[in-house]
């Protein structure tokens, strides 16, 4: 829904933020469920306003946590936990400030659970969108996809991924966070049924012709969401994060979209690339997480 790019950031937007953040989890979720025969044990429930992802393969807190509790849900509390229970997994809230009160947050802390982390979620508004994506190193033009450097000698290069990219994506993916590579063809797989799914664009970035690095977007209902972004760790220092949020920023705004949204680990160098590139800091979410015996 359209917003001024000078409002002041209220409740509305927060909504409007975990919303967003919302529906590209559980559509990316629905989206790997219906792989054939459901091989990640993918279930989400919705329980009171609640939305709970689990996988049964994929132990990541990420794919397995809940998201949209209000104050409304604390008597289905006990409710949630045995969800995760049953599943032999933790129970994880994401607690977003300003759209909870105090006495739920006494319910979690009365079950035995604590605010374990924090995460930030970023956004920018309107016309500022495009305003902040005018940089003229922002995009490339040129979508052919071969990776080379371009006439002007710039030798960072995007492009969108196409059907058969997402072994080179799932390498960056694994490589960026230091995962073991027999995790590739997993990665491929639960991404690559996103690529002709509606909202979904994936982006890779070639440095001087090789793969360095890699980025995702997802866009409904005129919002959209940052939702990954990571460098290769020989190509980092060379401005390509920022290169990529930029180039999203600008395909955020020529698709007429009015909110876009990010999420980064507080102070990190993603919160400052995005503050730079002129999105505003929406809100610190909680994660509150059962306390070990």
């Amino acid at each position: 829904m359209p917003m001024p790019a000078e409002a002041p950031l209220n409740e509305r937007i927060v909504r409007e933020i975990e919303r967003s953040e919302i529906a590209f989890a559980t559509d990316r979720m629905t989206a790997i469920k219906e792989r054939p025969g459901n091989p990640e044990g993918v279930e989400i429930a919705r329980i009171g306003g609640a939305v709970c992802l689990y996988s049964r393969t994929m132990p990541w807190p990420s794919f397995n946590t809940v998201k949209g509790l209000r104050d409304e849900d604390a008597a289905r509390l006990d409710e949630i936990a045995a969800f995760y229970r049953e599943r032999d997994r933790n129970v994880q809230f994401e607690i977003v400030p300003g759209l909870i009160g105090p006495d739920l947050l006494k319910a979690l802390a009365g079950r035995g659970l604590y605010p374990s982390g924090f995460h930030a979620s970023m956004y920018g508004l309107g016309t500022g969108l495009g305003a902040a994506a005018g940089d003229s190193e922002a995009r490339s033009r040129d979508g052919s996809g071969t990776g080379a450097m371009d006439s002007a000698g710039d030798p960072l290069r995007i492009v969108e991924l196409g059907q058969d990219d997402f072994e080179t994506y799932a390498a960056i993916h694994c490589r960026a966070f230091g995962l073991p590579d027999n995790g590739i063809p997993h990665v491929a797989a639960n991404n690559r049924v996103l690529h002709a799914r509606p909202g979904w664009t994936f982006y890779l970035a070639y440095w001087e012709g090789a793969p360095a690095a890699a980025a995702v977007m997802h866009e409904a209902e005129g919002t959209a969401s940052f939702t990954f972004a990571a460098t290769l760790p020989e190509f980092r220092g060379r401005g390509i994060h920022r290169r990529l949020l930029l180039h999203r920023l600008a395909a955020a705004a020529e698709r007429g979209c009015t909110l876009a949204v990010g999420q980064c680990a507080f102070l990190s160098a993603s919160h400052r690339n995005m503050e730079r590139a002129g999105m505003r800091l929406g809100y610190v979410r909680t994660t509150w997480t059962k306390r070990e015996p």
